[in-house]
């Protein structure tokens, strides 16, 4: 009897097992990258080069992320979303890994495209919100195709924070070519890369 009313007690308690849906809502950074591919960042001032030392930091910067999005523009002549923004920080890492110079057919450095792009990239939760946003441009600072400084402006008029980080030393490096030489200008000059810290610090 005494087990019978043991049973009985439990069976009023309606026990369930199994698994249950909650909606979890986080509020974090939404962080926009733009990744200089052109081909200057193939210059070896530093190990092994100024590319793979910025797919390095940002996949530290990736690292280092929890409940934040994160999205990646990659630019030469002219910049696309190479990674919409997400939290999925594998996806991350696995789009930042093939990531080349080839990346972007046409060659060149416009910074302030790059920042545009960025700029419209963010998601539309984000972009209600004030603070959260913010664009990492990742360059060698050599733009030669518009004024970057003016879209970083427009961009913290839009309540976006831009940051910059430099990649290059200002002495400058030659630029590796394909067949295994140095790359050289029309009047057969080796060119000679060097780190644009002023563009960079206007930005």
């Amino acid at each position: 009897m005494t087990l019978a009313f043991f049973f009985f007690v439990i069976g009023l308690a309606r026990p369930q097992i199994g698994s249950k849906l909650t909606e979890k809502k986080t509020k974090g950074a939404e962080i926009m990258i733009a990744l200089d591919v052109s081909n200057s960042m193939l210059a070896e001032d530093y190990s092994p080069n100024r590319l793979e030392r910025a797919k390095l930091s940002i996949s530290r910067i990736t690292d280092r992320l929890k409940d934040d999005r994160i999205g990646l523009i990659v630019f030469a002549g002219t910049s696309f979303v190479q990674l919409p923004i997400t939290t999925d920080y594998v996806s991350a890492k696995m789009f930042l890994n093939s990531v080349s110079t080839k990346s972007i057919p046409i060659q060149g450095t416009a910074i302030g495209e790059a920042i545009i792009t960025c700029a419209q990239s963010f998601s539309a939760d984000g972009m209600q919100e004030q603070g959260n946003k913010a664009i990492i441009v990742i360059s060698d600072g050599e733009n030669h195709e518009d004024d970057a400084v003016q879209a970083a402006a427009a961009a913290k008029d839009a309540g976006i924070n831009v940051y910059t980080i430099g990649v290059g030393t200002p002495a400058g490096e030659p630029i590796p070519d394909d067949g295994g030489g140095l790359m050289k200008d029309k009047d057969g000059n080796i060119v000679v890369t060097k780190l644009d810290e002023e563009t960079l610090k206007d930005i």
